[in-house]
């Protein structure tokens, strides 16, 4: 399994103007297949009359799913090039879809494939990329007197707090990377002195 990977920090649309075509690259993060094929029907939704609606996507961190689409281009000119930017970037969980409307000149295929190449990565660059790190899920049972502290102290050494809960016990769910737990196992036991409960739980990404 992936430590981490790369995705698109958020949804948005770049467009430039070659040789009076205009190309526009919308861009969205996907955490599954249908998500972006979702996405890709929505674009096209959009555009009807769009002489070309061209897509590329990679699903798992791993990049385990990729598909590209040339819509009518002429065979590897743009869904390819498209993936191969997306690739480069190792990006993942991602999905590219480029909008053309003809202007009358006809790029060719080196042109072609340097234009729906060329602006998934200006897309990339104006929207901007972010690191999710594979960590460990976790949940930390404590008494309501050591709780109050505790979180302050898990917070304060960046961990990722992901949810505190108050019952009869407060329990506190937390993602920290693998290398890290048992280096954390003794410092929450000298921290609360030894009554905190580490429970390990499955894996997810995080924010870097």
């Amino acid at each position: 399994m992936q430590e981490q990977y790369r995705t698109v920090a958020r949804a948005g649309v770049h467009e430039t103007e070659i040789n009076r075509s205009r190309f526009i690259c919308a861009l969205a993060p996907a955490a599954t297949e249908q998500e972006a094929q979702d996405f890709v029907a929505r674009i096209r939704r959009e555009h009807p009359t769009a002489s070309h609606n061209c897509f590329a996507y990679v699903i798992g961190a791993d990049a385990s799913v990729q598909k590209a689409s040339d819509d009518g281009e002429p065979g590897g000119t743009a869904g390819v090039p498209m993936l191969q930017m997306l690739m480069r970037r190792e990006m993942r969980y991602v999905a590219a879809v480029v909008t053309r409307y003809y202007g009358g000149v006809k790029l060719g295929a080196g042109g072609l494939i340097r234009a729906y190449g060329g602006v998934v990565g200006e897309a990339l660059d104006e929207l901007g990329t972010i690191t999710r790190q594979r960590f460990r899920l976790a949940t930390i049972t404590v008494g309501h007197q050591r709780a109050g502290r505790l979180e302050n102290d898990l917070r304060a050494t960046g961990l990722a707090v992901r949810e505190v809960r108050y019952a009869e016990a407060v329990i506190i769910e937390i993602g920290l990377p693998d290398s890290d737990v048992e280096s954390f196992r003794s410092w929450l036991a000298d921290a609360t002195a030894g009554e905190a409960v580490l429970e390990l739980g499955g894996e997810a990404y995080g924010d870097a």
